[in-house]
């Protein structure tokens, strides 16, 4: 064949691809949806949660922060949304039954569940105790088992539905002085993974997301060990860096856009899409890079590095032309505490 008929036939096929995600995602739109957000009061939750009120549908946010709640519901009923805020610690699995219960008494169905609740754990392993790994398995791994487990029953009485699983580029390739942050984010993307394939049948599109950096403000309150401000400096440089990291806003556009569509799977940033697939083609390259990479991170610290601090109470010593558009999210998506944490 040549390239005559090869070009048609290639255009052909491109605009009936296009012309299918176009169709998928105009055919299931957002208003008057039900979605559920974990983890919705700041950062990458609220900045959905925003266009998820922009897209008229009704936003239920579950944290523990009653504080950060208030501010995100006055921040989404200012953009005409219809809010419910539920408090609850998603480490309790009867915190999160209640929630779901009473999401579900308001609004009657739940329609979309996003799986976005975190935490990030930063510093070399000999800080890191059975407990930092057990909190966040249990916070990334154990709630959204949950949540999915509470919703899906609700969602097959209804005919279907959309979840949203965010996970991380951590849960592709495991990062340095991020050890329980990437085996638990691993531990989703699997879960997410398995059970696309056995909910499709009752018309639940699961969609697993797995970001690169993003600028959405949460370097603030990220978790560090060892060599507290050294671990915080080359953190909050690598999320506020333009090159490496995603504006939340085109992110959330693209999360929503691919629930919507019931898009298997969504990897945010060329970065991201890059490390994947030169691990996937060259594994043992990467795992080269990565023990180089750990060699330019910071090393263990003393005794007080077994602590934890978050990095709002931490000193900067990144200059604040690196961080700049980060500390910018931080304001904006009500990342800023309020209180210690």
């Amino acid at each position: 064949m040549n390239t005559r008929v090869l070009l048609p036939i290639g255009a052909a096929l491109l605009g009936a691809w296009i012309t299918a995600r176009v169709f998928r995602m105009a055919r299931y739109g957002l208003r008057d949806k039900v979605v559920l957000i974990a983890g919705g009061s700041r950062g990458l939750g609220l900045v959905l949660a925003r266009h998820v009120c922009e897209g008229g549908g009704n936003v239920a946010l579950i944290a523990r922060d009653r504080e950060e709640l208030a501010r995100a519901k006055a921040d989404l009923i200012r953009r005409g949304g219809k809010v419910l805020t539920v408090e609850c610690d998603l480490l309790d699995r009867a915190q999160i039954q209640y929630a779901v219960r009473t999401i579900i008494d308001r609004f009657g169905r739940i329609d979309i569940l996003i799986n976005n609740a975190g935490i990030m754990e930063v510093g070399p392993l000999e800080h890191m105790s059975r407990e930092d790994f057990e909190r966040t398995m249990q916070l990334h791994f154990w709630a959204a088992y949950e949540l999915i487990s509470q919703v899906v029953p609700e969602m097959r009485i209804w005919g279907g539905g959309r979840i949203v699983n965010i996970s991380s580029i951590g849960g592709k390739i495991a990062v340095p002085h991020m050890a329980s942050y990437s085996a638990s984010k691993f531990a989703l993307t699997g879960l997410s993974d398995a059970v696309r394939a056995e909910l499709a049948r009752d018309n639940i599109h699961v969609t697993t997301v797995a970001p690169g950096m993003m600028r959405t403000g949460s370097h603030v309150n990220a978790k560090f060990k060892g060599k507290h401000d050294k671990e915080f400096a080359w953190f909050a440089a690598s999320a506020g860096a333009p090159l490496l990291s995603m504006n939340a806003n085109r992110a959330a556009r693209k999360i929503l856009a691919a629930c919507r569509r019931g898009q298997p799977s969504l990897t945010l940033t060329f970065a991201a899409r890059a490390a994947i697939l030169g691990n996937a083609l060259f594994p043992n390259l990467t795992g080269y890079a990565m023990k180089f990479a750990n060699r330019l991170l910071p090393g263990a610290g003393g005794e007080e590095g077994n602590e934890s601090q978050a990095g709002s109470q931490l000193r900067r010593l990144t200059p604040e032309r690196l961080t700049k558009l980060a500390d910018r999210a931080t304001e904006k998506n009500n990342e800023v505490s309020r209180k210690p944490l």
